[in-house]
């Protein structure tokens, strides 16, 4: 294959080195920092450890990263190339390690797509624990440093699906040293100016965005001081409105610094840095990363990696809020926009790789249509600590002028060698039928749609209504489904006006806190209505750090403090999944069972009638 090849005619020194002769190949006869990865190394700016390593080597340090290190045997991996001078750096994995072994039923997946050739078992449950007990083994006085989405999101008391009980904040459980959450560049390039200037590391107490385990700590008026572990292991309701006061300060401009007492100690969370510039995402994206797996994965494939190579992200962060959703926990609220020429250079950089065919296959981001939007009036942004700028309604004092991306879209067209611009991210159609004050922003709105359809999308387009039920939808932080139903119209109206035979693939969710099996009966008759035979669904699966994993654990919803019930039971969810396949033989049986059993005749006709 073209791409199993072209990898060779890069030199070994192109990629952070893996191996002593690699460390030795480059003349080093010492580390600054050695990186372990849960994935696969992909030098490419949509893994996160290739970013991080990337953005440590810019601050001329001598970097390794070590990816899926073997941690069942005699620990060679881990040994391999030594000592670091200033700290072992531990990234888990683009994605939480338990979401990528088992699904939302607890089954042991079969293959992974951040390990070549999709192999199972490259890494165990929880690096971010097990990778910094190994290294603490080892070396107990080598400073750990934790990061990525995992930790991220176990920085403070959160309810774990998987073992299915509340767990203290992971470095009760992990004996890394430091954890920063978020997305790390900043803090991390902060840590290695303090440490350049000789602060000992044990003293760097002060960086935004870092969390860390103190024996004795005194808390200002300004600090928040959260109910202890040991108190909501006894009181649901406490970590309930713990969430409240976790997630509200995680949305606000400028955060109070958040206390957890945990088993004699406190953990300590510092507030995140305010949000980064465009010149710093710019700075981070242009480095000079080879866009391609290690050569050590040679004729091998990496899935991950083959869905994103020829993609381009063009923001961070996310406003929508959605209950069930981790991205702004993790990236944060506030949208930070790439500037067209970082992203237009990457472009260029795409089209000089040797298996690329003219297509890019996504330029997007946590949402396809959210590029450059921010709020007229940054007074009342630093007030608001609302979840989401979009729901229950689009806030007045948001930007919803969709211009700047129409613009990026039209520039990256004319990029030489390309043929053709798809965006495969998913859309927020609700800020796209939005009624603004301001025509302008309208009319940009029904153009963003047109030239969308019409010009980049590759015959299908994601959107996720999630649901059709309007309590269901409350709880999830989605628009009515009317607005779906809404712009359905829209869709079908210019597919027709263009002669276009394009599908609309709207995603779902079953067992979401709030849903019943009547509510999916629901949906099953909605969706029959408008001729949908769905495909991309998916059960509920609790991640920490969301709303809907916390009424899920607690029962409660943590901001009306009401009880909200829940499909717990393998039986129960089943039970609601079967109706997303009303069209298939082997489920009619079954959804007729359940239906006569709850009294509900009624609705067999209109699910199952031809």
């Amino acid at each position: 294959m073209e791409r199993k090849t072209q990898v060779n005619t890069y030199k070994p020194d192109a990629w952070l080195p893996t191996t002593k002769k690699e460390v030795e190949f480059r003349g080093w006869d010492y580390l600054d920092v050695i990186l372990f990865s849960g994935d696969a190394y992909v030098d490419h700016p949509s893994f996160g450890a290739a970013v991080i390593g990337r953005v440590l080597e810019a601050q001329g340090l001598r970097v390794a990263i070590i990816p899926q290190p073997d941690w069942r045997g005699d620990y060679r991996d881990f040994k391999k190339l030594g000592v670091p001078r200033l700290f072992f750096a531990i990234s888990p994995g683009a994605m939480d390690s338990m979401v990528n072994h088992y699904t939302a039923n607890k089954r042991l997946r079969s293959d992974d797509a951040y390990t070549p050739d999709k192999r199972p078992g490259m890494r165990p449950d929880y690096p971010s624990i097990v990778y910094a007990k190994i290294l603490k083994e080892l070396y107990p006085d080598v400073p750990v440093v934790l990061g990525g989405i995992e930790a991220s999101l176990r920085r403070l008391a959160h309810y774990d699906y998987w073992q299915d009980k509340l767990r203290p904040g992971i470095l009760v459980d992990s004996p890394a040293d430091l954890l920063i959450y978020g997305m790390g560049e900043k803090p991390v390039t902060e840590l290695v100016k303090l440490l350049k200037k000789g602060v000992l590391f044990d003293k760097i107490k002060n960086i935004p965005q870092i969390v860390y385990l103190a024996e004795n700590i005194t808390n200002s008026t300004e600090d928040i001081l959260l109910f202890s572990y040991e108190e909501c292991l006894k009181d649901k309701r406490k970590q309930a409105e713990n969430f409240r006061i976790i997630e509200e300060e995680s949305n606000k401009y400028e955060s109070s610094r958040i206390l957890q007492k945990t088993n004699n100690k406190t953990i300590v969370v510092n507030p995140p840095y305010t949000s980064v510039t465009t010149t710093e995402l710019d700075f981070w994206y242009d480095l000079p990363y080879t866009r391609l797996p290690h050569p050590k994965y040679k004729n091998k494939v990496i899935p991950a990696f083959e869905m994103i190579k020829f993609s381009v992200n063009i923001h961070r962060g996310c406003f929508g809020g959605c209950a069930f959703c981790t991205i702004s926990a993790h990236q944060g609220k506030q949208i930070v926009s790439r500037s067209s020429h970082s992203i237009l250079n990457e472009i260029e950089k795409i089209t000089r790789m040797p298996d690329f065919k003219g297509y890019i296959s996504d330029l997007g981001g946590p949402s396809a249509n959210m590029y450059q939007m921010k709020g007229k009036d940054e007074f009342i942004c630093k007030k608001c600590k609302k979840p989401s700028c979009i729901f229950p309604a689009v806030c007045n004092n948001l930007i919803t002028d969709h211009t700047p991306l129409l613009e990026l879209y039209r520039k990256s067209t004319k990029t030489s060698g390309i043929k053709k611009i798809f965006v495969g991210s998913g859309i927020r159609y609700d800020l796209l039928l939005h009624r603004s004050e301001n025509e302008v922003f309208n009319r940009a709105s029904r153009q963003y749609i047109e030239t969308l359809l019409t010009k980049h999308v590759s015959g299908r387009l994601k959107v996720a209504p999630e649901h059709t039920e309007k309590g269901v939808l409350q709880i999830m932080r989605k628009p009515p489904f009317e607005v779906f139903e809404r712009f359905k119209k829209t869709f079908d109206q210019i597919n027709s006006e263009h002669h276009l035979n394009e599908q609309l693939i709207p995603y779902f969710i079953s067992s979401h806190p709030g849903c019943t099996e009547i509510d999916m009966a629901e949906l099953a008759i909605k969706t029959k209505k408008m001729n949908f035979h769905l495909e991309q669904v998916q059960d509920f699966t609790p991640t920490p750090m969301t709303l809907a994993t916390e009424i899920y654990y607690t029962g409660i919803h943590p901001y009306t403090l009401k009880k909200i019930s829940c499909a717990r039971s393998q039986s129960e969810k089943l039970s609601q999944r079967q109706f997303f396949f009303w069209y298939l033989a082997e489920y009619r049986p079954k959804i007729t069972h359940f239906l006569r059993q709850i009294k509900r005749n009624d609705l067999i006709n209109k699910i199952l009638s031809k």
